[in-house]
């Protein structure tokens, strides 16, 4: 690999946008949110700049930013070749670390930290390569991504052999997706009608926008009181009729036969799937409540902890839709091991994308799901929401509903830094007026 040189920070920014004070991203468990971004950068002697970061929500940045600096010890001072010519043990080293180890294993905020750092290494790689991260991973060669996968605890239900054969039947195909991915994008859903906080005009005129502007499928928040939820979806429903489907979400709100209950209430307007109906962590809750509403489908993943847990799902039948998300896992080398598990068993992937920089990140591992490994885009759209992409150096475009292939090199967390200095938390100048606690 062209270029020596060593790491010589690792620095991580406790990011934070007042999201709040116009009840973006409301649901039923977080009322009244602040969306936060842990930042990472990494720095090489030689100037190079990768960038990463992990979603949360107000103080919680407190505890995010630490554990990045946690780890930070375990990335200075390593040669940049061997960590990008070796990122399946790059990641392994920094979630492997005993002592970080136990505040896990491999979920918490400490797996978050590790995919921050992981994923900005991997920004680092692919604007290197000067290509986007689905480009540098979809012309990789199959035995090199199956080389990025730690198989040690998923080989009861996909052995590197098995997923070797997945993504060499999806090469012959990959030149002409790709074209097609090019000059069609990808197919995106939104959820910025649905925020719980909304009023019921803002949820009816948002809808109709949706679909002018082209999406077929919204989402709506659900789970807080069950008789303004029927309201709710009956009002959707009727603003874009019976052609786009709307999901809708619980954001963990439930129990297992409260979400059963509560979805044969909602199901004469036709929801299409259920999202987070119950715990994250209960996938034979999931299996029960699947079982019990079909047709409509269960999502689930945005807080799922690790690739151990979306193999439970995929082998219980807890779940129609797989919704990894960019920085809740170890980054992408256990994302690309949960998109090859995905696709043997047969489960579509629709990723979460409500969050800061989730748009701009996750689209790249979706497009490469498309192009290397699914090979399709049948019942799969990626989520979309309008806020926060300003202040993004390569932020997402969307035309008719579809996400355009981004052609910028990395991974697209990049923020402008005029963005992060304005809203660094405490002392930027959008906060530090703010002595109340961030929620």
């Amino acid at each position: 690999m062209a270029h020596g040189g060593l790491i010589v920070a690792v620095d991580a920014i406790d990011v934070r946008f007042p999201t709040s004070r116009e009840l973006d991203g409301s649901d039923a468990m977080n009322p009244e949110p602040d969306y936060s971004a842990a930042y990472v950068a990494i720095r090489t002697s030689g100037g190079e700049e990768g960038f990463g970061l992990a979603f949360t929500v107000g103080r919680g940045n407190d505890v995010q930013v630490a554990a990045i600096r946690a780890l930070a010890p375990l990335v200075v001072g390593l040669p940049v070749a061997d960590v990008l010519g070796d990122l399946r043990g790059f990641s392994e080293r920094l979630t492997g670390d005993s002592q970080l180890r136990w505040l896990g294993p491999h979920k918490g905020a400490i797996h978050m930290a590790a995919g921050a750092i992981v994923n900005a290494a991997w920004d680092l790689y692919a604007r290197r390569e000067g290509k986007p991260l689905w480009r540098l991973l979809a012309e990789m060669p199959p035995a090199q991504l199956v080389g990025l996968v730690d198989f040690r605890y998923l080989r009861d239900a996909l052995t590197p052999e098995e997923a070797l054969d997945i993504l060499r039947r999806a090469a012959p195909g990959r030149e002409q997706r790709q074209k097609e991915l090019l000059a069609r994008g990808y197919p995106a859903y939104t959820t910025t009608p649905g925020w719980l906080g909304y009023t019921d005009e803002k949820l009816v005129r948002l809808a109709r926008e949706a679909v002018a502007d082209g999406f077929g499928l919204i989402k709506l928040k659900v789970g807080a009181d069950n008789d303004v939820d029927i309201r709710r979806v009956a009002l959707a429903r009727e603003a874009v009729g019976a052609g786009t489907r709307i999901a809708i979400d619980a954001n963990q709100a439930w129990g297992v036969e409260q979400a059963i209950a509560w979805l044969r209430s909602l199901a004469p307007y036709d929801p299409y799937w259920i999202e987070e109906p119950t715990s994250p962590d209960d996938i034979l809750g999931h299996a029960a409540i699947r079982r019990a509403v079909m047709p409509i489908k269960v999502a689930t993943g945005e807080h799922c902890h690790n690739q151990v847990m979306f193999k439970q799902l995929l082998q219980a039948g807890a779940i129609d839709v797989l919704q990894l998300d960019a920085t809740r896992v170890a980054g992408v080398n256990e994302n690309i091991a949960i998109l090859l598990l995905a696709a043997k068993f047969g489960v579509p992937v629709c990723p979460h994308a409500g969050g800061v920089g989730l748009c701009e990140m996750v689209q790249h591992l979706a497009m490469f799901d498309y192009v290397a490994v699914s090979g399709s885009t049948e019942g799969r759209v990626i989520e979309y929401v309008d806020h926060l992409h300003q202040h993004f150096a390569d932020p997402v475009v969307i035309r008719e509903g579809h996400y355009v292939a981004p052609e910028a090199p990395g991974i697209g967390a990049r923020m402008h830094p005029e963005s992060v200095a304005a809203y660094t938390f405490p002392d930027g100048p959008q906060w530090s007026h703010v002595r109340a606690p961030s929620t």
